[in-house]
């Protein structure tokens, strides 16, 4: 009665921690698999020695904090003087709760499932309960040495495998190791943006606050493209951005955008011998290759449209990811400014915002 008491409390205090574990930022979730060689020492009621066994684990990381598991599993004890030997065969279900994961990670686990108990010749099949304590320790980002100390608690449901008792209790010792599959995701590196070089002396007579060079109704202290083409749609930094909003991570251009996008043809076909950018940029959301992938996606859709897929040499696409803001990313109207589809007229690339 003590030894189920203890499984409960153990049971309900690892479920408590799973409910209230903080859903913090973790990169990795990957599949795994996990061999492991397993010492058992039977409780007096199985009236059997110490024993040896293994198994294999097949599992998810799901979050920081939380491992879910399927395992097989086999050992076999010697019985005890005249009783016989016992051979277990069955499989759980684990949830394993890290406390914090780094190169040594200890973890609370427990598990439920099935087995299958022989014994003197007869058979039968049983619930099995564990909970226990272990750690895993990393060597490499694809091998980590694991080993865990369990209470098992064994039910076997009338089958009559031993005279007095159906309900067992083992305490097993595992130790193994764990293969992730894949690469280990990384945390995206941010692109440093180093700061504008300071401007070419202007002379006290000229204020750029009142001069526009390209004539797009930006005055040239705020303009990041001074080469835009007069009289075409810009924004408040005097580039000339195709208003095209794509959905979520999608690179389709809506019915609703082809007007503005006949009007950017129309006036490119007024420059026949100026070289022309479709250019993808993002805000710095996300990681930087997925967003330098979705960059070049959405350039070249666009690039797509203006040229109706014909082949114009005049009219190039790169995607930029979050290399070239116009606007901070520290706040959300920034990060909004930053992501654009922006034309640079003969290549030029503006100047990284300060």
């Amino acid at each position: 009665m003590l030894k189920k008491s203890l499984l409960a409390i153990a049971t309900i205090t690892t479920l408590g921690s799973l409910s209230t574990a903080q859903a913090d930022e973790f990169l990795d979730n990957r599949w795994y698999a996990a061999p492991f060689g397993t010492f058992v020492q039977p409780g007096g009621d199985r009236n059997a020695h110490s024993g040896w066994g293994g198994g294999l684990g097949l599992g998810k990381i799901i979050n920081e904090h939380l491992n879910i598991e399927l395992r097989g599993l086999y050992q076999n004890l010697e019985g005890a003087k005249t009783n016989g030997n016992w051979d277990l065969t069955g499989g759980t279900v684990d949830a394993q709760y890290y406390l914090f994961r780094d190169k040594f990670s200890p973890y609370a686990v427990i598990g439920v499932g099935g087995i299958n108990t022989t014994h003197n010749g007869d058979s039968g099949a049983g619930f099995i309960g564990e909970a226990g304590a272990g750690f895993t320790y990393e060597l490499h980002d694809n091998f980590l040495i694991r080993s865990d100390v369990r209470y098992r608690y064994n039910n076997n449901f009338n089958a009559k495998l031993q005279p007095g008792t159906e309900e067992f209790h083992d305490m097993t010792v595992n130790l193994g190791f764990v293969i992730p599959f894949g690469e280990k995701p990384k945390a995206a590196v941010v692109a440093k943006v180093e700061p504008t070089p300071p401007p070419a002396p202007v002379p006290a007579k000229l204020d750029c606050s009142k001069l526009d060079d390209d004539k797009d109704g930006v005055n040239n202290c705020l303009d990041k493209c001074p080469t835009t083409l007069p009289g075409v749609e810009v924004s408040i930094y005097g580039c000339w951005i195709v208003d095209v909003k794509f959905d979520n991570d999608k690179d389709i251009i809506k019915p609703q955008y082809f007007p503005k996008l006949d009007k950017v043809v129309d006036r490119i076909k007024q420059y026949p011998d100026m070289a022309f950018e479709v250019q993808g940029h993002t805000s710095n959301t996300g990681s930087y290759k997925h967003n330098l992938n979705l960059s070049e996606r959405r350039a070249l859709a666009v690039k797509k449209y203006l040229t109706k897929g014909s082949h114009s040499p005049n009219i190039t696409s790169h995607g930029y990811s979050w290399d070239r803001p116009i606007d901070t990313n520290e706040t959300e109207e920034g990060r909004a400014n930053n992501r654009r589809v922006q034309l640079e007229v003969d290549g030029k690339a503006q100047q990284p915002l300060k």
